[in-house]
């Protein structure tokens, strides 16, 4: 679609104006903005014209006109201007997830908060799926007398724990020897090859040692389960109360998408571009028809793992959000990256 100048120097205003007030936008007002000479009446055949192109809307007769959902995919594609992210807005960001970046599980919940908390939409985060990968390494921790953690890390970066119980004291010595056979027998096995079968088989090798190791077993198989699916992080929903453009019956969709996790990780995990935004029916859902989506990609050492993402009315700062957006999914990318060293 060909514009020229002027209707792209119009239209960004528009979708700007609107997205700072909530308010149609009239040519008078318009007119205040632009940074070049123009009389109200050329705004206004400009905008009829845009109207007539479909990139904008007139809710009302007598009311001023709006960005139309094709016309915010124009503005992102061609017209929008990212605002540069500060350095004291990355040391803040950096400080509220910092102190979750031991565990990759609670890193990616603490995203999803920090985001809800900066955009006052819905946030979500996915955790990276181990489906593809192999087991890279097993690692012990004695947490009582007879109990122990076993953490499970992935070629993918996931990292899963599960604690066993045992009808004996756990030595030190006892745990070199779980440590050692396990990794002997799992290293480099397909997470998704970890299946009670495989156990049984696995059990069956290991002769005398089999009854000791039995609770460590199944932990390392419920962990290599849920390694193999990505978890959903979700945050801020009723952020949603606060937009005049959703209805109550708006929210009630558009929560019941979000608390299905399988069709969530699904939406979230179409084309591989690093960031994504989808306004409206592109995402292909009904339920958010009325509403922006946007994704942002994280790879964990080089290897694309998963997603951030928000959801809230189309009337969004995209220049601000998406340039924030990035910069997080970066970091937390670099911190899953470093927690797995897999560099």
């Amino acid at each position: 679609m060909e514009l020229s100048e002027r209707k792209r120097k119009i239209l960004a205003a528009v979708v700007e104006l609107y997205i700072a007030t909530g308010e149609p936008v009239g040519s008078k007002s318009l007119c205040d903005t632009l940074n070049f000479r123009v009389s109200p009446a050329t705004v206004r055949n400009e905008m009829s014209e845009l109207s007539s192109m479909g990139l904008l809307e007139q809710p009302h007769t007598s009311a001023g006109r709006v960005p139309s959902q094709k016309g915010y995919r124009v503005y992102i594609d061609s017209l929008m201007k990212r605002r540069p992210i500060s350095q004291e807005e990355k040391q803040y960001l950096d400080s509220m997830i910092l102190p979750s970046a031991y565990d990759p599980e609670k890193l990616l919940e603490g995203v999803a908060k920090v985001l809800a908390s900066m955009t006052k939409y819905a946030a979500v985060s996915t955790t990276p799926s181990g489906e593809d990968g192999v087991i890279r390494a097993i690692q012990l921790v004695q947490t009582s007398r007879r109990t122990a953690m076993v953490i499970l890390m992935t070629s993918a970066g996931t990292m899963k724990s599960r604690v066993f119980h045992c009808d004996f004291d756990l030595t030190p010595e006892i745990l070199r020897v779980f440590f050692r056979l396990l990794n002997e027998k799992l290293v480099g096995v397909p997470v998704i090859s970890v299946t009670p079968a495989y156990m049984q088989t696995l059990a069956a090798s290991l002769g005398d040692m089999a009854m000791m190791m039995s609770s460590a077993l199944m932990a390392v198989a419920e962990a290599a389960r849920e390694s193999a699916h990505s978890d959903v992080c979700l945050n801020g929903e009723v952020n949603l109360l606060i937009y005049p453009e959703f209805r109550q019956e708006d929210i009630r969709r558009i929560v019941d998408f979000l608390s299905r996790p399988a069709d969530l990780c699904k939406l979230l995990s179409r084309g591989k571009e690093n960031t994504k935004v989808l306004i409206g029916l592109e995402s292909q859902r009904p339920e958010l028809q009325d509403s922006s989506v946007i994704v942002s990609r994280y790879s964990i050492g080089n290897r694309d793992a998963g997603a951030i993402a928000v959801i809230g009315p189309t009337r969004m700062d995209y220049g601000k959000i998406i340039t924030n957006m990035e910069y997080l999914s970066s970091s937390v990318g670099r911190m899953l990256t470093e927690l797995m060293d897999l560099d």
